[in-house]
This record gives structure tokens, C-alpha cells and sequence, in this order.
């Protein structure tokens, strides 16, 4: 059953809430509904939806949502940009976070990263390549104040783009902010740059898994090799036949919810 306590969280399941499931984004709230929906018949779930605007911001956000409303130390489950965001979370407060499981996590270090967008545009045909990289340029026209039209639609082409074999490629988001993604990832790629994301993994004390799709434009080695650097521990997981979202995957979404359930028991 679906609950809305307040207006940052919405709960699934019954108490105690012991999982949370963070999105992606930063800025596009919705994408972990489903993972919500699925695991709900056996855990009480949050999914905290991010309204902040910049790194710091969300963490404190997401911290303030597992102490008030979780029964912690949780598992939290973060996917894309809710995966790095997870982890930061962990590392700064490590006391709230039992285990931690990143879903199709942006790469750690910033050489892993330059190829992403080149294999998103020649994956789509040309209209859309064409159309991905004209609403690219108009994200940085200052003269166009409303953006959220614009984000929202270049997140569905690049949805498509990260799929191997969707069953659908309607991600059930909410309300898209741009003005939070800018603010967010303005602060996030210089924590990668700079080698301070990666450093922060020495703080975490929990397990940490990751679970990857081989189609993933995000390179699965750019996750693996540097948390296996940072983590004790660490453990990582690659699914064949399967995209940037595993549970939307035809061939991939049964070993992917066999594989979380598992971690979660």
C-alpha cells in the first residue's frame, strides 16, 4: 500500500521500514517505484525523494528521512545518481546505513566517464541524435527560463539509449527539476574530479554491493575497480542482457530482483 507522510517520502509496505530505495536524476524523482512496488510485499520501504540542491543538501536530506521515519540501520538501495548519493550518505553518516547496494552507478573516477554520452547519441537514430543534441544546447541558453520541459524529454531519449530489451520505457517520474540538477551535478562531478568522492569511500563500514547491467553506457569498470580500491569487502555483480535500469529489462529484471531479494534476506 502507498502512503505520502510527507511530502519529501513516500512509504511502502508496513513497518518497521527497514529498506530504502534512493533515485536517480539528480533531479528526476520516480525512477525507483517500481524496485519500491516489488519489494514491498515482504520489507517496509521509504523512498525519499530528493529535493535539494546541492550535494550536501541531499545527503543531509536523505539522513534527516532514515533517522526520522526509517528503523535503521537501514539497507539502502540506490540507483544511478541516488547511488553515489547513497554512498556519500554512508560515508557520512555510517552509523544509519546496514548495507549498501548501488544499481547502475555512475563511474567513480572521471576517465571512466568520457565515453558515456558518445555511446548514448549513437545508440538512438539519427532525428534523435539530432534532437538529444539540440536540447542539450538549449539546457545552456540562459534566455530559456523554463528548462524542466526540455530535461524531461532528453531523459527519455537517453532512457531509450540505455536499454538493451525493454519491456517498457515509461519510468513512472514525477515532477523533473532541472534547476536541481544543475545545482546537484554542478557540485558532484568536481567531488569526482577532484578524487574526493572516491577518498570518502575509506569512511564506509557497511558491506557494499553493486549490481550492474553489461549494456550500461555508465562502464562497469569504472564502478568495480575503484571501489575495490577503497571497499573491504566490496562484492560486484554484472548482468548480461541488461541496461542502465535492470528492472525494466525483458531478459535481465527476474536474476536482478533474485539478486536483491537474496542481499536483502
Amino acid at each position: 500500500m502507498l502512503k505520502t507522510p510527507v511530502k519529501n517520502l513516500r512509504t511502502y509496505g508496513q513497518k518497521p521500514f527497514t529498506v530504502a530505495v534512493v533515485h536517480g536524476g539528480p533531479g528526476a524523482p520516480g525512477h525507483m517505484i517500481p524496485v519500491a512496488r516489488e519489494l514491498s510485499s515482504e520489507w517496509g520501504v521509504l523512498e525519499p525523494l530528493q529535493t535539494e540542491t546541492s550535494v550536501q543538501g541531499q545527503i543531509e536530506e536523505l539522513k534527516n528521512v532514515l533517522e526520522e521515519k526509517g528503523d535503521f540501520p537501514m539497507t539502502v538501495i540506490g540507483f544511478s545518481w541516488g547511488a553515489w548519493l547513497s554512498y556519500l550518505c554512508a560515508a557520512h553518516y555510517p552509523a544509519l546505513v546496514k548495507k549498501l547496494i548501488l544499481i547502475g552507478s555512475g563511474p567513480f573516477k572521471e576517465k571512466y566517464a568520457t565515453a558515456i554520452q558518445e555511446i548514448r547519441l549513437n545508440r538512438l537514430s539519427e532525428d534523435e541524435k539530432n534532437e538529444a543534441l539540440s536540447l542539450t544546447e538549449n539546457l545552456k541558453d540562459p534566455a530559456i527560463r523554463d528548462k524542466d520541459a526540455i530535461f524531461a524529454r532528453l531523459g527519455k531519449l537517453f532512457t531509450k539509449a540505455d536499454a538493451f530489451d525493454p519491456s517498457t520505457l515509461e519510468t513512472e517520474d514525477l515532477e523533473v527539476r532541472y534547476r536541481v540538477y544543475r545545482g546537484v551535478w554542478n557540485d558532484a562531478a568536481e567531488l569526482r574530479r577532484s578524487g574526493e568522492l572516491l577518498k570518502l569511500g575509506r569512511r564506509i563500514r557497511c558491506p557494499v554491493v553493486a549490481i550492474h547491467g553489461i549494456y550500461d553506457p555508465h562502464p562497469a569498470e569504472g564502478v568495480r575497480k575503484p571501489l575495490s580500491a577503497v571497499l573491504t569487502g566490496f562484492r560486484f555483480m554484472l548482468l548480461e542482457n541488461c541496461g542502465h535500469m535492470p528492472w525494466i529489462e525483458r531478459q535481465a529484471r527476474e536474476e536482478f530482483y533474485k539478486i536483491l531479494k537474496e542481499e536483502l534476506c
